[in-house]
């Protein structure tokens, strides 16, 4: 089997080759750590979202984002309970207050979620297991994954000491811990119950909730429910979302409304034309240099296209084998990442695929602009 010419071209300039994988490779760790790190605050966005068991819900109509949530009437909640396809309908409360590390004593923020335990409408099981231990006045479910900010919290739980802490200026004892995670917008997550919840925010009003969760009975249709609900509640103050949509309506801010979404779009674009710049510069080059190989070729009979195909071949080449150490390098920066953040950042298929494809792009473009100069690789050069 003959070794492909484009791979000789390639290989014949070692450190030429060297110094475009290290180009290719390096755009590419741009390029998956900025996708990473968007799918990241996407994902970490939405985990509370995910983990309600809900078919409809209700936000006051100014709010975009849990972290920043506006309250609204509890009665725009129980009054949908007019609707035959409703099965039950659960208030949930929302805030954040700080939360003293119980050894160093500095204060942080975290999210405060609280729910009737006897209406629990989060579905972790830690959570289902556990959260009738915060009908306990002053007893919260705290995130083992929360930012080491917080203190040694899952430690000390674990080790069977009585955890206590303050609040918002109370205090208060955990009585278990679940899993959630961190994202952008909150570092950490308590859930306690609504009576709680209230003793630790004095300054809400009665009667005001901040997430209305609608449960729909079995043989109810969604879309159905979620257009009558629309029409016959049409109130200036609230809306009504399905799930999916209730989960995409945090995604498009944080993707719209937010810097970061746009910083971390941008640092892809940025990595994916540096890419294509290096890789232009040494297929520039190497072309630059054999342009009387090339005239040989032409003068052999080799047409046009066939050039233009070996310069392609070098380009897809550089590509597949540049991005074989860049998702390497990547995957250990993703570990590291998510162990010092507590986002999730971890290497999935769609995205190795999406940047291979852009790598292969940006390499072929770079091509495209290269064989340019196989226009003056005249056969009369070489007499």
């Amino acid at each position: 089997m003959k070794t492909p010419l484009a791979w000789l071209q390639l290989t014949h300039e070692k450190t030429r080759l060297l110094v475009a994988l290290a180009g290719i490779t390096f755009a590419d760790v741009l390029m998956f750590m900025q996708l990473g790190f968007r799918d990241a605050l996407f994902d970490s966005s939405v985990k509370l979202h995910q983990s309600l068991d809900g078919d409809i819900f209700i936000l006051n109509s100014k709010t975009d984002t849990l972290t920043g949530i506006r309250s609204f009437s509890q009665r725009r909640l129980y009054e949908t309970l007019g609707v035959d396809q409703i099965e039950t309908v659960t208030p949930v409360y929302i805030g954040l207050a700080t939360w003293k590390n119980p050894l160093v004593r500095k204060t942080r923020n975290i999210l405060n979620v609280g729910l009737n335990p006897d209406q629990n409408v989060i579905i972790l099981p830690e959570v289902q297991e556990q959260i009738s231990v915060t009908k306990q006045q002053d007893v919260v479910l705290y995130d083992r994954l929360g930012r080491k900010e917080f203190g040694p919290i899952p430690e000390l739980f674990d080790s069977g000491e009585t955890v206590k802490t303050e609040v918002g200026n109370r205090q208060i004892r955990v009585g278990g811990l679940f899993s959630v995670g961190t994202s952008f917008g909150a570092d950490g997550t308590i859930i306690t119950s609504d009576v709680n919840f209230l003793r630790l925010f004095p300054e809400r009003k009665q009667g005001l909730i901040d997430i209305g969760v609608i449960k729909l009975k079995s043989e109810a249709d969604l879309e159905k429910n979620l257009e009558f609900l629309r029409k016959n509640f049409n109130y200036e103050d609230i809306s009504f979302y399905s799930k999916q949509e209730f989960i995409q309506h945090e995604k498009k801010f944080w993707r719209t409304r937010t810097a970061i979404g746009f910083i971390f779009t941008l640092g892809t674009t940025m990595g994916f034309i540096v890419g294509t710049v290096i890789v232009y510069q040494i297929l520039y080059t190497d072309v630059a240099d054999h342009l009387p190989e090339y005239a040989t070729l032409k003068a052999m009979g080799y047409t046009d296209f066939y050039l233009l195909t070996l310069v392609f071949q070098e380009a897809i080449i550089l590509g597949i084998i540049g991005f074989i150490p860049g998702v390497c390098f990547s995957m250990l920066l993703y570990y590291n990442a998510a162990k010092a953040t507590g986002l999730p950042i971890m290497m999935v298929t769609s995205r190795a695929i999406t940047v291979l494809i852009l790598t292969i792009l940006m390499c072929c473009i770079s091509g495209v602009i290269a064989v340019g100069k196989l226009r003056a690789a005249d056969p009369a050069d070489i007499f």
